[in-house]
């Protein structure tokens, strides 16, 4: 398997998919600042999957990519049992085919198992795939608890491979892959902690309170509106810590992230965001604000466990 030197921040192009979560329509114009700022910059990891958009996502980044040396960056895409043909003998094949496509790459950084769904026959057969391949991506899986890592660790290993990264929800708000074990395993076994949803899709943003709810038409309004009475009080210690370290408040949760021995996945929808992940790369969080947050965050016990993920004990 291939050493890949990767950034501190990935970022993830998940909402490049229009599936509506943000509630705006995203196009090649609007999104081609927001990647030539981050490449400029050194931000050269890119999370996407098929299922963003079934392809859209994929598409979109390949645009970009076009005419740059390959060296130059680093793509992270996914492996989706929803979306895969099981009547296929070579279904991981198929995807990675259509991935590359859209892509216009030969060759993958990272793969991730997106979920549990028939998780040993698909890391069988993503550990098939790559065995004996010496520039065999870094595999991964997302979505998964502890003694599901361990057991794609053990499968991977039987065909001369590897697990070198987990992905999962993890935020100041949901650190439940910390509870659990995950975290302290990763750092163990020398695995790569991918955080996704470092910033609650904007709910820890310091953007939105009860006066100025998230829009309407989007699915996150759903799921964070109904809280927002939590999320103004985790906010304002945000602002605090904002103020304290000179930076914006949605560089806090990030800065923690980082702090915590993980490597997070920024939703890049405007050139802002890339701007404020690269001020949160040199963000120090001292001890006693790393832990002032973590007490905060669990007096408001929140519950934000979404329909794609479950608890990770």
């Amino acid at each position: 398997m291939k050493e890949t030197k990767l950034a501190k921040i990935a970022l993830g192009a998940w909402a490049w998919g229009n599936d509506g979560t943000f509630g705006d329509e995203l196009s090649i114009n609007s999104l081609k600042p927001i990647f030539d700022r981050a490449m400029e910059n050194g931000l050269n990891l890119w999370d996407t999957a098929y299922v963003y958009g079934m392809g859209t996502s994929e598409k979109t980044l390949g645009h970009f990519l076009k005419g740059l040396d390959k060296n130059s960056y680093v793509i992270s895409d996914k492996f989706t049992p929803q979306v895969a043909n099981y009547s296929s003998k070579t279904a991981v094949k198929d995807m990675l085919e259509i991935e590359y496509n859209n892509l216009g790459i030969d060759k993958m950084d990272i793969f991730w198992l997106h979920n549990t769904v028939d998780r040993i026959k698909w890391i069988t057969e993503i550990a098939q795939y790559f065995e004996g391949d010496l520039d065999a991506p870094i595999i991964g899986v997302s979505n998964h608890n502890l003694s599901e890592i361990k057991e794609a660790d053990k499968i991977l290993k039987e065909h001369g491979l590897r697990l070198g990264a987990v992905q999962n929800h993890y935020s100041l708000i949901n650190r439940s892959s910390e509870d659990s074990g995950i975290l302290d395993f990763c750092r163990e076994n020398d695995i790569y902690f991918f955080s996704y949803m470092v910033l609650e899709q904007g709910a820890l943003s310091g953007k939105y309170n009860k006066n100025h709810p998230m829009p309407a038409n989007s699915d996150r309004a759903r799921i964070y509106n109904p809280v927002l009475d939590k999320l103004e009080i985790m906010n304002e210690k945000l602002r605090v810590l904002s103020d304290k370290y000179d930076v914006s408040p949605a560089q806090i949760p990030v800065a923690w992230a980082i702090a915590k021995g993980t490597l997070p996945i920024i939703g890049v929808t405007k050139v802002e965001h890339v701007d404020d992940a690269l001020k949160a790369m040199n963000i120090s969080l001292s001890e006693d604000d790393i832990k002032d947050l973590e007490n905060l965050a669990d007096s408001l016990n929140f519950n934000l466990v979404r329909m794609w993920e479950k608890k990770m004990e």
